[in-house]
Formats: structure tokens, sequence, C-alpha cells
């Protein structure tokens, strides 16, 4: 597939001039309730750091690398394809996944093993990173270090230090990267900024945040006993950094399947996988983020992008069913924001495993749906359906029926992919670029830490640091297995 720069430009819709995450432009006269925070302050690369592109766009093709090419990573593989990149490497620890991939793309290299294909493969410029979480952090930092622009799928890492430790890479070596947060380009998720920011509800104070996951087994313990590694899985390359444990294709025991089925909603039932992969790693702690570190950084995102959620000073969990090794049955986590000069101090609760908001902040007969965000504000309060538009439910005085949508402020993306791509080739950052995604993820995987921890967490962002709970160091920051380190 060949795409001329011009080509590119017109099917992207990019016309030189993009609004990075945070920023929105306001109408002529507008005065929002919700003041836009201000632009955030770029770090300047080091004198050592990889040259900036500047000038005309380089011309494509740009040489593109997979590494995961099975599932989510199949499709960031097809999407990336269809701006007119070039694919040339492909990688996956399972030789089917990886042949069904490399029978689509003739040419391109193969590998079960990414190191070898970033140390020896020269014409590589851009890595794509799909892998199960544990894996994320290095294959995306090798990447890095060695000057490759990256797109990393949610959630960006496996713990806290890694988010900041991939967040300052990139900076510093002059990357240009995206976090697989598919909605963050949505109109859905545009439409709900706006209304936060130009004070649909009033002063929002507090936001709810609810998914149908986990639609795996989680409070699971480890299946004694060993099974034979089959001959198209790379056993040891996929648990890469993580302790290294015996391989396993039993379903999950009765209890965490039946918890897992009161939630599921897809045909992706654990009764039809092993234990481990190709799906449900999600729930364990070794390679997994839970049913959080599934979906937060896709539901959280508008809240985050809306009331810049960075600032995050402590964060508690209700739980059950968790266990010494994997994630709880369900939860519901509180986070609590210091205020900012521009907004007051923010509440926000997660709520995952079948649990949901109040139902005292909504009308009786209003129906949840499966996947969603509520906005609660001083003047009312507006739900969306995750990947829609908002919906207003009430308003103080009334007006729900006369009410008309404010302005569309923030411009239409060009398209998820095309955004990275583009901004590869030297054009504007991508929406979820690291300097967004990092502080995301950050907050996302507190929650986690809560959790685990089992109390409350008083937290000091800027020192990545629990002041209250020093044995969550080592959950902020895991060992890693021998040839694996960051």
């Amino acid at each position: 597939m060949s795409v001329s720069r011009r080509g590119f430009l017109r099917a992207a819709g990019v016309t030189g001039v993009a609004l990075t995450a945070g920023q929105i432009a306001a109408a002529p006269g507008d005065v929002p309730a919700q003041p836009t925070p201000p632009a955030k302050v770029k770090a300047k690369a080091p004198k050592n750091a990889r040259p900036a592109e500047a000038g005309p766009l380089k011309q494509l093709p740009l040489n593109v690398a997979c590494i995961g090419v099975g599932g989510r990573g199949g499709s960031d593989l097809q999407e990336v394809y269809k701006t007119g990149a070039r694919i040339v490497a492909l990688c996956d620890t399972n030789a089917n996944t990886l042949a069904s991939a490399a029978s689509k793309h003739a040419g391109a290299k193969t590998y079960s093993d990414f190191r070898k294909m970033l140390e020896t493969q020269k014409d590589i410029e851009a890595v794509v990173v799909a892998t199960p979480d544990h894996c994320h952090a290095p294959a995306a930092m090798m990447a890095i270090k060695m000057g490759k622009h990256v797109y990393v799928e949610k959630p960006m890492t496996h713990d806290l230090h890694e988010a900041r430790a991939l967040t300052e890479a990139a900076r510093k070596y002059n990357v240009r990267t995206q976090m697989g947060q598919q909605g963050h380009a949505s109109e859905g998720n545009r439409r709900q900024v706006e209304w936060v920011r130009q004070g649909v509800v009033g002063t929002v104070r507090e936001v709810h945040v609810w998914t149908n996951r986990p639609i795996w087994p989680q409070g699971q313990t480890r299946p004694k006993g060993e099974d034979p590694v089959p001959d198209y899985l790379n056993w040891d390359v996929w648990l890469g950094p993580a302790p290294y444990r015996p391989y396993h294709n039993q379903t999950p025991d009765a209890a965490a399947d039946a918890s897992a089925d009161k939630t599921r909603k897809s045909g992706r039932g654990a009764k039809t996988h092993k234990t481990y992969e190709p799906f449900v790693w999600r729930g364990w702690f070794d390679f997994g983020t839970g049913a959080l570190g599934d979906m937060a950084c896709h539901q959280m995102d508008t809240a985050h992008w809306a009331l810049d959620l960075d600032n995050c000073v402590s964060v508690e969990a209700q739980s059950e069913g968790m266990t010494d090794e994997s994630y709880p049955n369900w939860s519901v986590i509180t986070y609590q924001f210091a205020e900012k000069p521009w907004r007051p101090a923010v509440k926000l609760v997660w709520y995952d495993g079948g649990k949901l908001p109040p139902r005292d902040l909504v009308p009786g007969d209003f129906k949840y749906p499966t996947l969603g965000e509520m906005f609660v504000g001083d003047k009312g309060v507006f739900v969306a359906e995750h990947g829609e538009g908002p919906k207003l439910l009430s308003l103080k005085g009334g007006g729900v029926k006369d009410f008309e949508p404010p302005p569309k402020l923030i411009p239409p993306s060009p398209g998820h992919h095309f955004e990275w791509v583009f901004a590869c080739l030297g054009g504007a950052p991508a929406g979820s670029n690291f300097d967004y995604a990092g502080p995301l993820t950050e907050t996302v995987l507190l929650g986690n830490l809560a959790v685990r921890l089992g109390k409350k967490v008083e937290w000091d962002s800027k020192a990545l640091r629990s002041p209250n709970c020093p044995e969550a160091d080592a959950l902020i920051r895991k060992e890693y297995r021998k040839g694996w380190e960051l």
C-alpha cells in the first residue's frame, strides 16, 4: 500500500494546525464556568537528544515494527497500515498468530523476541507495542532509547515507576508517542470535555465512572503442577520481565469463573481460554492490571482531560475476592484530587465487577448503561454511555427538555492512529502522547495500589511515593527478571 504525502494529509484532514490533548479554543465571548487550564510547558530536549523533525514533513512511508500482532495488536497493525506506513517487522511469542499476520504483510521480517528484532533490524523507525501489560515498558523503553517513535497500548505501563520513566525518556530522546486510547480521538469524548469546560452543569466537583469489567476471571489462585508448553508458544519470552512460573493450560477455578460470569458480556469467556494466554493474563498481578487497567485509561479520559486530574492526593478502595496473585472480583475506588487555581477539589469514583453509582444521583427511571461516565456539577448532572456523547439528566430550575447543547469547540481528530503516524512524520504531537498519557496512567494505576494495600493511600505525585504507606514502594517499582530490565 502506497500513500503520497499529499494523499495522507488529505485523508487525515490535517491542515497544519492541531490542538494538543488539553487545549480547547474558546469561541468569542465564551466565559466557561469550568475554566480552561493553562497550557503546560513542554520540557526542552537535552543536547544529546535525537533532533526534532523540523521544516517539511518527512515523506511516507514510515517504517513500522509491531510487537504483539494478535487481538488488540492485530487491530493496531491494520490501522497503522491503513495510514500508508510500511510494516517492516512483526513480533509475537505465538507462532500461529505471527504467521497469520505475516501472510497479510509480505516482506515484513518476523521475530518471537522483540529484543532481537530491535537489536538486529536497522530500518525500523517506529514501533507499536501491544503485548500483555507487563511487557509494555521494557519493549517501549528499548525502542525509545534507540530513538524510535513509540505507540503503546493502554495502560501505558504495568507499574507507576514505569509510567514516569517512559514519559521522561520520551522527552529526553525526543520521540513521538501515543498511548492506545482510541476513544480520545472520538467525537463523544470531545463533547463531554466541552460540556464540562463550558459549565453545562455548573462547576464539577464529582465524577463517577463504571465498567462491566472484568469479563475474565479474577480472584484466582495459581494452578498446581505444570503442563507442556505448546510448540507454537515461546513461553520464556512471553513471561518477559515477570518471575518465572510453569505453564498451565487449565481453565480457571470454578469460583473465579462463576464470578466472571456475573459481568461477562462478550464471547471471550474464561472457559474458552488457557490459564494465562491469550487473554486471561489480565487478572493476574504479574501480567495484567485488572479491570481498572483494562478500561480506566479509556473511561477516565474525559475527566482527566476536562479537569486536568494529574494531582491525586489520596485514593482508597473497597473490593472483594482478591488473592495473593489475582485482582478482586469487584472494586469501588475513590480518588481525591487537590484543587487548582482554576478549579476546586474533585472526587472521582470508579466502579467495576457489577457495582454502580448511587441511584440518588439520577432520575428514578434512568437505566445505567453497561459502561459510562457521570459528571455531577453544582447546577446539574450529565451522563455519557462510554464512547458516546453526553446526555443531560438534571438541571437546577428545570429546562432539560429545552436544553440547547453548547457549541463544538474542539477540532475533530483525523483518527487515532493517523495522529501518531502524522506526529512521527514531523507533524503536531498526537493527542494521547506520553506527556498526556503518562500522568493519566499514573492516576489509573494508583487505584490498583489502593486495592492491593487494602488501606487509604496518601499520595505525593511529584515524588511518586506514599507518605503513609512505605510498603507501597515494592508495588510502585517492581523487580525485573534478568535480561528484561528497563
